[in-house]
């Protein structure tokens, strides 16, 4: 049930039983996954998918871990219906495939979902955490969408944006130092140019030995090797958003 009593934050890795704790919402023209925290909150986050989409179960567990530390957490469909990435794909067709998946074209479903979050929930603060797409779009509403209050940006940069620096909302961006597919060379840029035109408060955290994906992994691929530091990138989504919103 979307309403049971969930574990603490010192549980996060362990304990909890992995699969959708909530309930899938119609919202205008778009789907969501919804789940509500045990008790009555006026804050919510956006969880956003990577580019496998909405219904990916890694994700719908991160969803579930923030309504555990008590925040109404909703995952909506940003491709609206559309095919999600699959892995057995050919990578040379990504480039088309993304095309009409821009993460930075979901200004009208935002908008949309943060009405439905105010007039059906009454939440009055609302974050943002994202993964690698979600993680570009997390990006970019930090500095496109001042009702955003903080964000938390795993493993996604965005480039295309010209004041893509200028954060309206406080943001932590986790990176993994083997991820090859954003190389440090590009974190360290993001980490220059924020220290040169950003003016609200933002953290660049890199994990040693960990690759693209490895904070919202399953738990049964969590190598113990690898688990100190996802239980630690886990621990710092929460407690940055506890801190801002």
């Amino acid at each position: 049930m979307a309403n049971e009593a969930r574990p603490c934050p010192c549980d996060i890795g362990d304990r909890m039983e992995y699969g959708g704790l909530g309930q899938e919402v119609q919202i205008e023209h778009f789907k969501a996954y919804l789940v509500k925290p045990s008790e009555a909150s006026d804050k919510a986050i956006i969880v956003i998918q990577d580019i496998f989409g909405w219904q990916l179960p890694n994700t719908r567990y991160m969803a579930d871990m923030l309504a555990a530390n008590g925040y109404l957490a909703i995952c909506p469909d940003f491709f609206l219906g559309k095919e999600p990435w699959n892995s057995s794909r050919d990578w040379s067709s990504f480039t088309e495939w993304v095309e009409d998946k821009k993460p930075t074209n979901i200004d009208k479903e935002v908008n949309l979902l943060l009405r439905f979050l105010k007039e059906q929930y009454g939440v009055k603060r609302i974050g943002v955490v994202g993964f690698c797409w979600g993680g570009i779009a997390t990006h970019y509403l930090a500095f496109s969408n001042p009702e955003v209050k903080a964000g938390v940006s795993f493993y996604g940069i965005i480039k295309l944006e010209k004041d893509r620096y200028d954060l309206k909302s406080p943001t932590l961006f986790i990176f993994g130092e083997n991820d090859n597919i954003i190389p440090l060379d590009q974190v360290s840029a993001l980490e220059a140019k924020l220290k040169e035109k950003c003016t609200v408060d933002y953290q660049v955290k890199i994990f040693p030995g960990q690759d693209h994906g490895f904070a919202h992994r399953k738990r049964e691929d969590i190598s113990p090797t690898d688990e100190p530091k996802i239980l630690e990138a886990r621990a710092d989504m929460i407690n940055w958003l506890n801190k801002y919103i």
